[in-house]
């Protein structure tokens, strides 16, 4: 077998998961990090020399400036090409651009406002913003807290996807280089980091998700922990963004809300409705080849301005289209998390990102598994709600409704394409049938207040009703009690695993077997004289028996009562 070819200066075979860069003298290749290029000033590289050419040769000839608005910045400045987002061109522009205030849209509140109760009642439809954090449950570290911090708890040897954002491409490089860059007054170049998920670091310990994300996560209520999927972990983000750093119009994965505090410095959004209208803007801009010629906030009616400073917590709502900027060095916080109350938008958003082709490393991880689970205990859930005489509410139904829509595509999309996220202790065509049976249970005629059958409700509130006013929250209380189930399971499973103890039943045997052993007498004669007087008088063999059992030496066993078991 042939030996693997050797490349660099270290005389290593090709790695895929390392970046590489070409000697246009020597045509051999290079590791970037042993000849001291950055994967994103690459692409500033007109021809390179490596370490052993530039001693012939010179030093590498870097590219031509020729313009500030285009992402390639060698194109002729002739004024025929529109400015593109990210530019330095187009972020000066952003500045100066007029636009509706956020005021108009959002809701602020206090932390101890912000309940999973209160948005069961109130919908989560527009933007909260949170100045005072008391009772959000929100924990971070100080507003000391430096990029150097962030280095010393994640590790500097973590590679990191940052943003070039006058390219608006992305590139790896490990945490040091970045911060060795964000520290230096001298930036070439507006670096962007806005995916550094550390809940597998040291730093997870600093920061805790406010407790409206926590206690409504698809993923903290309903993912199991034997499950053969890998957890998703994409609740503790940490954002670090030189000024004038700009993230072009998105949807979060998978449709999910999204929780942002700024530490320090400042972030300004730009927001745009979910309307049925506007994603389907969305999605034709999105599949645009010239969509970054195009400014997304043209094409719609109203594009709201929010300014997020220092020590403020934003929470964005499913489907919510939003771009935004840095205007001044930051650090934020950040979360991604599913939940019940707006079930229809998320499948809305996931079914988009398949048709848009958006690459699995930019969707939710494992969503369609999580939507079993989901659907699974969703079921319980109604079966609990009607066994209780209790209606679920609306944005509950509509959303098994829109699940079940969801599961029966996919299932159907299996016979295509084989990708199946269906775990394997679910039984997917029973659920989608259990779950359209509660379904129609709810769609039941009714009669007055009461349903037809059974399941009507006793609280005096009919199955449209958006709450059951008998319980404190009935949802909240059902997830207490599921979790209460799992908890439970996972103790009967830890005790099938441990050494099993006797029971009193078992102790008894094992005496009664051990005695009746030592009771055992030899085989009788067959003596005519002797059979005779046995089947006249059974109780000659008892007799004989205890007889024996008294003249055995060791026949002392005992049995003791403690605590309630017997022990010999």
């Amino acid at each position: 077998m042939a030996a693997a070819p050797l490349y660099c200066v270290c005389r290593q075979p090709y790695d895929v998961s390392r970046f590489m860069i070409e000697c246009d003298i020597c045509k051999d290749w290079f590791h970037g990090s042993c000849v001291q290029v950055e994967e994103h000033q690459a692409v500033d590289i007109d021809v390179y020399h490596c370490p052993n050419c530039d001693v012939l040769h010179g030093p590498s000839l870097m590219k031509k400036r020729n313009n500030w608005h285009r992402h390639d910045y060698t194109e002729p400045n002739d004024g025929t090409k529109p400015v593109q987002a990210g530019t330095p061109v187009f972020v000066k522009e952003l500045q100066n651009r007029a636009f509706a205030s956020g005021e108009e849209i959002m809701l602020r509140m206090k932390g101890e406002q912000v309940t999973p109760r209160y948005l069961e009642r109130h919908g989560f439809k527009y933007p909260i913003a949170v100045t005072e954090m008391e009772g959000l449950g929100l924990k971070l570290p100080p507003t000391t807290f430096s990029v150097k911090d962030v280095e010393e708890y994640v590790g500097g040897d973590k590679v990191i996807d940052v943003i070039d954002v006058a390219r608006q491409a992305d590139s790896k490089m490990k945490l040091s280089e970045f911060i060795k860059y964000y520290t230096n007054p001298h930036k070439p170049k507006v670096l962007n980091l806005i995916s550094l998920e550390f809940s597998d670091t040291k730093m997870s310990k600093l920061v805790e998700v406010p407790d409206v994300a926590q206690k409504m996560s698809w993923v903290e209520n309903y993912w199991p922990d034997d499950s053969f999927f890998p957890k998703p972990f994409v609740q503790k983000y940490c954002l670090m963004g030189v000024k004038d750093s700009y993230t072009d119009f998105h949807i979060d994965f998978g449709g999910t809300s999204v929780w942002y505090h700024v530490l320090w410095g400042e972030k300004i959004f730009y927001l745009i409705k979910p309307t049925l209208d506007n994603l389907a803007l969305y999605e034709t801009w999105s599949s645009s080849p010239n969509q970054s010629e195009v400014f997304f906030g043209d094409k719609v009616d109203k594009c709201y301005k929010c300014v997020v400073p220092q020590g403020t917590t934003l929470l964005i709502p499913t489907g919510w289209i939003h771009a935004v900027l840095t205007s001044q060095d930051c650090m934020a916080f950040g979360g991604n998390f599913l939940h019940n109350l707006n079930i229809g938008m998320q499948l809305r958003c996931y079914e988009m990102e398949r048709r848009l082709k958006t690459p699995d490393l930019f969707k939710f991880p494992y969503f369609e598994a999580i939507c079993w689970y989901v659907a699974k205990n969703l079921l319980e859930t109604l079966r609990e709600l009607r066994e209780d005489n209790c209606p679920p509410p609306n944005y509950l139904v509509d959303g098994v409704k829109a699940l079940i829509g969801a599961l029966k595509t996919w299932l159907k999309r299996e016979v295509t394409e084989p990708s199946s996220e269906v775990p394997d202790n679910i039984r997917p065509h029973n659920l989608i049938k259990e779950l359209t049976k509660e379904i129609r249970h709810l769609e039941e005629p009714v009669i007055g207040n009461k349903p037809v059958k059974s399941q009507g409700s006793a609280c005096g509130v009919v199955s449209g009703s958006n709450s059951c006013p008998a319980t404190r929250s009935t949802l909240e209380r059902l997830c207490q009690a599921r979790r209460a189930r799992r908890a439970a399971r996972r103790l009967r499973e830890q005790q099938r695993q441990a050494p099993k103890m006797p029971s009193n039943l078992d102790i008894l045997e094992q005496h009664t077997r051990e005695v009746l052993k030592r009771l055992e007498v030899g085989p009788l004669e067959e003596d005519a004289a002797f059979c005779a007087k046995v089947h006249g008088k059974l109780n000659k063999v008892s007799t004989a028996s205890a007889a024996a059992a008294e003249s055995l030496d060791n026949n002392h066993l005992r049995l003791m009562f403690v605590n309630g078991r017997i022990i010999r």
